[in-house]
């Protein structure tokens, strides 16, 4: 595979096929893991599960006569 690119001539124009699959299986793994870390955040940021609600009345009415 090459690739040119309108660069000055100090710079390479070529891409070999190894480098490219090397940097695309690279990217990919990164992509993985910032999704597993946008995972965990998300996991993170839900509320937490709380103790059971009460079954019942017990503790729902309030007086307010005085």
């Amino acid at each position: 595979m090459s690739l040119s690119i309108n660069s000055p001539s100090a710079m390479p124009t070529n891409i070999d096929s190894g480098t490219s699959l090397k940097v695309a299986v690279m990217a990919k793994d990164q992509q993985k893991v910032e999704g597993q870390m946008a995972l965990q955040l998300i996991e993170a940021a839900l509320p937490q599960q709380s103790a059971p609600q009460p079954v019942g009345n017990s503790g729902h009415i309030i007086s307010t006569k005085a």
